[in-house]
């Protein structure tokens, strides 16, 4: 009994500790190696122009630090050091969100702590999993391509450009399989939402497959700007074509 009291008291502890509530965040970085004073800028994107905007600025003080601020919903954000030379992409959401730069290779930094940015790192990891035969096929022949196209060699040119082709097909065939059975497994996370929004944007879309997978979304989700969006287009594919009605089916009375 004294222990069942003892982790109840801790979880109530760990809880009560948490530095940010309902509808805030908070960004802890580290940023080893990186000289005081270098700027750090929190981009978002403007709601109706859809272009880049800054919403915060701090300095990096001592390899760390610190971004706090308020939040409505889940959203991709970057944030850009000083001097780097690219962007580090994340989903902003209430919780406390843990950045790791790494000073030499920006896309190698780590993010985590909430929910969304966890299951986006993962999702990411097993996309690049998914490329990885891809990506091999170019490093593996990039040179002899080179050779190739200096020597005017047409037949092997045409030879890799089919092998790269056909690998590229089923890279892509299987990249919509594991999107489709994310979406499917993770009605929670943002991706999904995204995943979902992607495939109404694509003219072969299954959309009776995207309604079902947009009606087992969290209801947050479907109250989130990407949901909303879904659900407005889904009501426009689903509207008869102006004239369809008007044409009778052939063979049918006049």
């Amino acid at each position: 009994m004294k222990k069942i009291l003892f982790l109840l008291t801790a979880s109530v502890a760990i809880i009560s500790c948490s530095k940010v509530k309902d509808g805030e965040y908070l960004i802890t970085g580290t940023a080893t190696g990186i000289e005081n004073g270098k700027t750090i800028i929190l981009q978002g994107q403007d709601p109706a122009t859809k272009m880049p905007v800054s919403l915060d600025t701090v300095k990096v003080e001592n390899g760390k630090f610190e971004i706090k601020g308020k939040v409505t919903e889940p959203a991709f954000h970057t944030l850009i050091l000083q001097g780097a030379n690219g962007p580090i992409p994340f989903i902003l959401e209430t919780g406390e969100i843990t950045i790791a730069i790494d000073k030499d290779s920006i896309h190698k930094s780590k993010v985590s702590g909430t929910y969304n940015n966890d299951e986006y790192v993962k999702f990411n990891e097993d996309m690049t999993k998914t490329q990885k035969s891809l990506v091999d096929f170019q490093k593996k022949n990039t040179q002899k391509m080179q050779q190739a196209q200096q020597a005017q060699d047409t037949a092997t040119i045409n030879g890799l450009m089919k092998q790269y082709m056909t690998l590229q097909t089923e890279v892509q065939a299987n990249s919509k399989k594991k999107y489709l059975a994310y979406a499917e497994g993770h009605p929670k996370a943002y991706i999904s939402a995204l995943i979902i929004q992607s495939m109404i944007n694509d003219p072969s879309t299954d959309i009776k497959k995207a309604e079902s997978l947009y009606n087992s979304l969290d209801e947050s989700l479907k109250n989130s700007t990407p949901g909303k969006e879904i659900k407005t287009k889904l009501g426009q594919l689903k509207m008869p074509a102006v004239g369809a009605s008007a044409t009778p089916p052939v063979g049918s009375p006049k």
